[in-house]
């Protein structure tokens, strides 16, 4: 078996062209390793930040964990489920060629991967998993002020803090307290991290059940047939009364931590489908008038919903694309066999998109759209000007680093 070699197909890409190291099938963290699985899940967290890069039996482009790869520039490399056992020691990553060498040649010398790059970002917006993620940004140079703002989704928080959501909400009061207290001294970390003029955007907690079941220990997590299109989201967040207390104290603590530094702080509503669902959740959850909340748009009936969300009062939008695509196109994004059907690049997603920036625009809302680094040129070609793009870590750090900036003008044209 000398110098065979398995072809792969690559879900998030790297920043050289080969990567050496050892494999580690039995998912507990070893640094710099090679993670191999046949499926990314939320239980697989520590496991995952530490590695150097994952290999998987299957999965998309744009799932929950993957995207959490592509935040931290770790590759993913996806192989079919039965080449998973041949990995085993030392193995080579080819990512220019998406392809594992066994028993390889000595590797050549990492080389640099072209990342896509562009003039103008507008306010970019950072989707990151940690606060280390806000200081690799902000040591990218005066660029960095580009970015005005950083995106996390609550669960990557609690994955890195250790907590269990649903363990915590399905307790006592003491449990519900402890847990606002955990999620806002994490967010209070994150606040000491930022340069003048940053905030944090937490997406509050939107946690689907085959997620929740990885990490939660002694609560009953339902089963559901399509946990993608089941009850997270706002509709779960509206049927929480636990979660409704434990985010008083988020903010809570916040203030008292942090004073007036506490509006840095701003917080998004998941998986909105029109304005009554807005409204209701705002009411449900007893925002005082002084806490914005903004509302991602991910779901047709969002992006139809768009001017009625705007009048509702959303402080600004964010368009989901990696979710607008699997719905518009009815391709889970987290399904291999269906990958030639997930487009980020289809008509109908952008004429979505598009509807969405021109009726914030209308309406005076902010509005901020997510971008694969791959897609960013073609969005920029294409879409009407938002007030910025949102953007992977390690990707939206290609783009302001300040030796990408002589290529932007080309690759933009």
């Amino acid at each position: 078996m000398d110098g065979r070699r398995i072809q792969g197909f690559m879900l998030t890409g790297g920043t050289r062209a080969t990567l050496r190291g050892t494999c580690n099938r039995t998912g507990h963290p070893q640094e710099g390793s090679i993670l191999i699985a046949p499926h990314l899940e939320a239980g697989l967290y520590d496991a995952i930040v530490t590695a150097g890069a994952v290999v998987c039996g299957g999965g998309g482009q744009t799932g929950h964990m993957q995207s959490l790869c592509r935040g931290r520039g770790i590759p993913v490399l996806r192989v079919d489920e039965a080449d998973l056992a041949h990995l085993v020691g030392e193995v080579t990553l080819d990512l220019e060629n998406g392809s594992i060498l066994l028993h390889p040649d000595p590797a050549p010398a990492p080389g640099p991967r072209a990342e896509p790059t562009a003039e103008d970002l507008g306010a970019a917006c950072a989707v990151i998993a940690d606060f280390q993620d806000i200081r690799t940004v902000n040591s990218c140079g005066p660029n960095a002020k580009r970015v005005e703002s950083f995106f996390i989704r609550e669960e990557f928080l609690c994955l890195a803090a250790g907590l269990s959501p649903f363990d915590a909400l399905d307790g006592g009061p003491a449990e519900i307290a402890g847990y606002g207290r955990a999620v806002a001294e994490r967010l209070c970390s994150f606040v000491e991290e930022l340069l003048p003029d940053q905030r944090i955007v937490l997406r509050l907690l939107d946690l689907r059940s085959d997620h929740a079941a990885s990490v939660t220990e002694q609560s009953a997590v339902a089963v559901e047939p399509n946990p993608e299109l089941g009850l997270h989201g706002a509709r779960w967040l509206l049927g929480s009364a636990p979660y409704r207390d434990a985010l008083r104290t988020v903010l809570d603590t916040l203030h008292s931590r942090l004073g007036d530094r506490a509006q840095r702080v701003h917080l998004s509503v998941p998986f909105l489908n029109d304005a009554d669902e807005y409204a209701q959740l705002r009411a449900h959850l007893e925002l005082p008038p002084s806490v914005s909340l903004s509302a991602f748009i991910e779901t047709p009936a969002a992006v139809h919903a768009t001017p009625q969300i705007c009048a509702a009062g959303a402080s600004e939008l964010f368009v989901g694309v990696k979710d607008l695509v699997q719905f518009y196109l009815a391709a889970d994004r987290g399904n291999h066999l269906v990958a030639d059907s997930y487009q980020t690049r289809h008509p109908a997603v952008l004429d979505g998109v598009r509807r969405v920036v021109e009726a914030a625009r209308a309406a005076g809302t902010p509005v901020r759209v997510f971008s694969l680094g791959t897609d960013l040129t073609h969005y920029l070609a294409r879409l009407p000007t938002p007030d910025g793009y949102m953007m992977c870590t390690a990707e939206l750090t290609e783009v302001i680093r300040p030796q990408a900036a002589p290529a932007a003008a080309a690759l933009a044209g």
